[in-house]
């Protein structure tokens, strides 16, 4: 008898895959709650190695004249130390939550563009290895990661006479093209995330009942939509300043360094914004579930993150007081800059306000956000100070910032990332978390960092600059460098406890139940982990924390237990339904992420090489752009 044809075998480039278990299944996946558990575990993987950076550093400044590191692979190391964490840990860390947990929270079965979805996951993987290929081919990048221009576009002789420019231009160009592929998975992402949120909520969900953790998510891609271009912009000019002579930031040449500066902190102070505003609605989550109580002043807790995402975009220059302004300009972004802080301390007296008459459990998720609260209330208040402009022309350029900023990305955005992941772990993979080493690791990670980052306000007040490879003995110094750097192993002890417990957990923890923590809202209605279609039938939303109504009455300020099996009771699916359609898996976001990083090889090279080169890798790109374009979203005839 012979062989059917296929008849959908002339709208493929590829076979469609089938793989429903295994590698495969990960590598073309489009299911979103796989593609946040990948952005995790890649996110920490570069976590990791990015730690292992600080304990260099750590080790080079634990005393003085260090010898670990010479003075140029300490450039490059406490270069990819930055650029690792802030573009390949805490942003993919937030959008692995983006991806899993906000989906479920709203109701909605998939994401609005799952192979998008797919394409910004691997686009960010490729353009992190991308980076790191650096230190093959000439070196890491080493001029911070802020790259301050003209430093970064200028080209000069070493001690020894010999020119530097090639190994020069190929870290600069790592740093600028590598950035430009990892940002445009940021953006893929971000538009993504708005249409998913605006267009596909649950019946009856509206914005005002939507968790605040989705909120933040919403503000957050915001922000990701109008910042990431601007850096674009700046990368761009860079790549063409240090490869074609492009002379945008070389004052000799009519350019304008403090060009970059600007354009860069148009950026990058909306970022540190990116970084947070995913760890506070994390902890908006939290708090409640474990106060036993509603979010106070959730309107208020809104707005405050709003105000904050618009605020964002008006103090980028009090990075900038030391460069010359002038009194009128440091003045008003001084002002702006103590702005600011309100909608963040509203914030603060909100989660306060949750806790207050709460009747408080303290499992890990809890002394997370606790943690949080605590830590980023200290960076909050060493940042008021820069707002100061005569107190920040003291602090510029000092260890003071250095443990400002910590205090804000690890006290603020580490903490609450630590606290989503225990919370969310059991929904994940259907197992609990362990408590005893969940609390080992809470409690050796406020050790370590405070050791570690307290004592960095005290050098840096005593006029210790950052971006130091070494010092000479008697500043004083001494004795706090080295309490930084044994508070620094703590730190890397609780990690490795957690990457323990995490070990553990996922192949013997507890059974966790669909409902663990008795929470409050949607995304705890269905199984755990979820099928692929997370719901068995889209919740009908009729109040802002629906599950909680679902499971308790109300009689007066208490919640009064619905007896099992009432209509109200939502059923979770542990089964898998055929009836329900949902797109495919495939291998063109991987493609056209693939074609996309090869292109950025081309331009280290020159003449018909690059042309060749980057032709090609545009090619593989539009292929697979192509494929994914004509391909059916889903197989509806087998549903």
């Amino acid at each position: 008898m012979a062989a059917t044809a296929d008849p959908k075998g002339n709208r493929t480039i590829f076979r469609r895959p089938t793989a429903e278990t295994g590698f495969w299944s990960w590598v073309t996946t489009t299911d979103h709650k796989k593609i946040g558990i990948m952005y995790f575990v890649t996110a920490f993987t570069f976590f990791i190695i990015a730690g292992l950076q600080a304990l260099l550093i750590r080790l080079q400044l634990a005393g003085p004249d260090g010898q670990v590191l010479n003075a140029d692979q300490y450039n490059q190391i406490f270069t990819m130390h930055g650029v690792t964490m802030i573009f390949l840990a805490l942003m993919p860390l937030s959008a692995g939550f983006f991806n899993f947990a906000m989906p479920l929270q709203i109701g909605a079965r998939d994401v609005a563009f799952p192979r998008m979805n797919a394409f910004s996951f691997w686009i960010f993987l490729f353009g992190g290895i991308f980076i790191y290929s650096s230190i093959f081919l000439g070196g890491m990048p080493d001029g911070g990661w802020f790259n301050y221009a003209p430093l970064s576009t200028s080209v000069g002789p070493d001690p020894s006479g010999d020119t530097i420019a090639a190994e020069h231009v190929s870290r600069m160009l790592f740093y600028s093209i590598g950035l430009q592929i990892v940002g445009l998975g940021s953006l893929v992402s971000a538009v993504n995330f708005i249409v998913t949120i605006l267009n596909m909520r649950a019946p009856g969900m509206t914005l005002m009942r939507m968790p605040v953790f989705t909120w933040m998510t919403l503000v957050t891609s915001f922000l990701m939509l109008f910042a990431m271009p601007i850096i674009g912009v700046a990368l761009w000019q860079l790549m063409f300043d240090v490869r074609f002579g492009g002379n945008f930031f070389d004052p000799t040449a009519g350019g304008d360094p403090v060009l970059w500066q600007h354009m860069f902190w148009l950026f990058g102070h909306p970022e540190v914004y990116i970084l947070i505003l995913p760890a506070f609605g994390i902890v908006s989550e939290v708090l409640p579930v474990f106060s036993r109580k509603p979010i106070f002043g959730y309107a208020a807790l809104v707005f405050s993150g709003i105000a904050i995402g618009f605020m964002g975009f008006g103090v980028w220059a009090h990075h900038m007081f030391a460069v010359g302004m002038g009194p009128v300009a440091n003045a008003a972004f001084g002002l702006t800059t103590m702005f600011i802080a309100v909608p963040t301390g509203v914030k603060i007296f909100n989660w306060l306000g949750t806790i207050w008459g709460g009747r408080l459990r303290f499992p890990t998720p809890m002394l997370f956000a606790l943690g949080l609260i605590a830590m980023f209330t200290i960076g909050g208040l060493s940042g008021v100070t820069h707002a100061i402009v005569p107190h920040n022309y003291q602090h510029t350029d000092t260890y003071y910032v250095v443990a400002h900023f910590h205090y804000v990305l690890f006290g603020g955005a580490l903490f609450g990332l630590y606290a989503g992941i225990y919370y969310w772990f059991p929904k994940m993979t259907g197992r609990m978390l362990g408590e005893r080493l969940g609390k080992w690791h809470f409690w050796l990670t406020l050790l370590g960092f405070n050791l570690t980052f307290a004592p960095m306000h005290i050098v840096g007040l005593q006029g210790m600059p950052r971006r130091i490879d070494s010092y000479p003995a008697g500043y004083g110094w001494e004795f706090w460098n080295l309490v930084e750097t044994i508070g620094s192993f703590v730190i890397a002890l609780s990690v490795l406890v957690f990457v323990v417990n995490v070990v553990l957990s996922r192949r013997r923890g507890e059974i966790a139940g669909d409902d663990p923590w008795d929470a409050r809202t949607v995304d705890w209605m269905t199984s755990s982990p979820p099928a692929h279609y997370n719901f068995e039938e889209i919740p009908q939303v009729s109040s802002r924390d629906e599950f909680w109504h679902r499971k308790y009455a109300v009689e007066g300020d208490r919640g009064v237990r619905i007896p099992a099996g009432a209509s109200t009771e939502q059923k979770a699916s542990h089964g898998h339904r055929d009836d329900i359609a949902m797109p495919d898996p495939s291998y063109f976001p991987l493609v056209s992420a693939l074609g996309l990083t090869v292109a950025g090889y081309g331009v280290f090279t020159g003449g018909w090489a690059m042309v060749a080169i980057i032709a090609g890798g545009l090619l593989v790109a539009v292929w697979g752009l192509f494929g994914w374009a004509f391909e059916p979203p889903m197989e509806h005839g087998e549903h």
